[in-house]
């Protein structure tokens, strides 16, 4: 008749939504679980609480619901440092929140800084998807570092920055890297000043 079904004041639609959106969820914590759980449908359904049928009608298979997880945890993360970058007013204060943003997301919730920066490591699935995320956060950084006048120089300075923070960001994850919460922004907003003082 050209109306959709609701239930309990909600639509189809809307329900299948909050379906996808309790599956990645749970596929955040499966993934992102310390030493790397097992990411099964059937975990996936357990720990959502949803059966398979629910899984199949928002993912094809297990790869595509992976990469889904971490395309979402990588929205997420580009977006927290857009909006703390855009509500920064100095270039050093701009430094200083987006390393913070990217702290409260990746760090304060490790399960998110484990799918977005380990997963890939050693998750087939995820095979190339670090690389495809990078160039985003490349231009981010890039923006910042408006007194690099040479366009060569601020490119470079911007990619070797993204790996050198990635790197770091890592370390701090997996245990290789001990440090205080405080001291471990402090060294990034450093690296990132320090590069935008240099001239072309």
């Amino acid at each position: 008749m050209g109306t959709q079904r609701t239930w309990a004041g909600t639509g189809i639609e809307e329900r299948r939504a909050a379906r996808r959106d309790t599956l990645l969820a749970a596929g955040i914590e499966l993934l992102g679980a310390q030493g790397g759980a097992a990411v099964g449908v059937r975990a996936v359904c357990r720990a959502a609480g949803l059966t398979e049928r629910y899984f199949y009608e928002s993912f094809a298979d297990r790869d595509r619901f992976v990469r889904a997880v971490y395309d979402d945890v990588g929205r997420q993360a580009h977006a927290a440092l857009v909006a703390a970058v855009g509500a920064a007013p100095a270039p050093h204060d701009r430094a200083a929140a987006a390393v913070s943003a990217f702290v409260e997301l990746m760090v304060d919730d490790p399960a998110r800084g484990r799918v977005l920066l380990l997963a890939p490591l050693v998750e087939p699935a995820l095979g190339g998807q670090g690389l495809q995320l990078a160039p985003a956060f490349v231009l981010l950084v890039h923006e910042q570092l408006s007194q690099i006048t040479d366009r060569d120089e601020r490119q470079m300075t911007a990619v070797g920055l993204v790996g050198a923070l990635t790197s770091l960001f890592i370390g701090y994850l997996d245990g290789t890297i001990v440090t205080s919460r405080e001291r471990f922004v402090g060294h990034c907003v450093a690296l990132l000043d320090g590069a935008g003082q240099r001239s072309g």
